[in-house]
């Protein structure tokens, strides 16, 4: 499947394509197994963080994996956040990680340069997409904060949401889609990552809701597809709500995760067990929360 054609008809046809983060390399095959099952359309994707924090090795071999039980009629090989600065605040060598991604046959990339005055990104995101581009492949990037990959204490959610800390701005995110040619944007909404840093990573993630309104007006301004990171934790009718008003792209990890680590925890380090949970995990976000079973048929 082309990366881009099926965002495209996504919001087109008011559905969504969640995809599934790797931070454990064994969490893929059950993941790519769930999506095939629901017979559904979803994303396989790594960020930076999950081979330089947990265990996905590298996007070589995330894409090696791929290449064992990816099925190219139900999923695509995405990249998922490349910082231009990290959540330790420090700089990345991002142009080199697109290209490798782009040689190991990644079918779409994201560049993050929300952590840049808006002229920064903007010019970054326009290198980044150019490169996308001339290799035929789409590209994300984002605007606004989504909070919590930070290394510091985050602010209470509840803080967040009333003072719309880091919300995208509408007038941003017109001029950002204008002048950079991106495929699709990753918006911050009241959406949140879960935690990353080792003495947060296995705690709940607060339980976020959306401001549907904001998220219409962006659309309106950009006129692509938005992105929502952090959809693990939001409340299913927010979710649904987002997709009507301009999400065509959700990215699930923390449940993933947790799942996966939990198990594992649970049966002594037996890998199969934690990768059955996983599975069922999965199978129950497309079925029951996304309601997107069979959507292979749309496609």
């Amino acid at each position: 499947m082309d990366a881009r054609e099926t965002i495209r008809l996504a919001r087109e046809k008011k559905i969504v394509i969640p995809a599934f983060n790797v931070p454990h390399i064994p969490v893929l095959k059950p993941v790519v197994q769930a999506i095939i099952d629901e017979n559904s359309v979803a994303m396989i994707q790594v960020a930076r963080v999950e081979w330089e924090k947990f265990t996905a090795g590298s996007l070589e071999a995330v894409a090696e994996e791929y290449a064992i039980y990816g099925n190219p009629e139900y999923t695509i090989l995405h990249l998922d956040h490349v910082p231009v600065i990290d959540e330790d605040l420090l700089r990345v060598d991002y142009t080199s990680l697109i290209n490798r991604a782009i040689a190991a046959g990644y079918q779409s990339v994201m560049v993050d340069g929300s952590r840049l005055p808006l002229k920064e990104n903007i010019a970054v995101t326009s290198e980044v997409v150019d490169m996308a581009h001339g290799a035929g492949i789409p590209c994300e990037a984002e605007l606004g904060a989504v909070m919590g990959h930070e290394s510091g204490p985050m602010p209470p959610y509840e803080e967040i949401f009333a003072s719309k800390q880091g919300f995208t701005s509408i007038e941003e995110a017109r001029t950002f889609a204008a002048e950079t040619g991106v495929d699709w944007l990753s918006i911050a909404a009241g959406n949140i990552h879960g935690a990353v840093a080792e003495a947060t990573r296995d705690e709940k993630k607060p339980e976020a809701r959306l401001d549907i309104e904001h998220i219409k007006a962006l659309y309106e301004a950009t006129g692509i597809p938005l992105v929502l990171h952090g959809g693990s934790g939001i409340k299913n009718e927010y979710i649904l709500e987002a997709i009507k008003a301009g999400i065509a792209k959700i990215n699930v990890g923390t449940e993933v995760r947790q799942t996966y680590e939990v198990a594992l925890k649970e049966s002594s380090g037996d890998i199969e067990k934690a990768r059955h949970c996983v599975y069922e995990k999965v199978r129950e976000i497309i079925s029951d929360f996304y309601q997107i079973k069979d959507s292979r048929t749309l496609f």
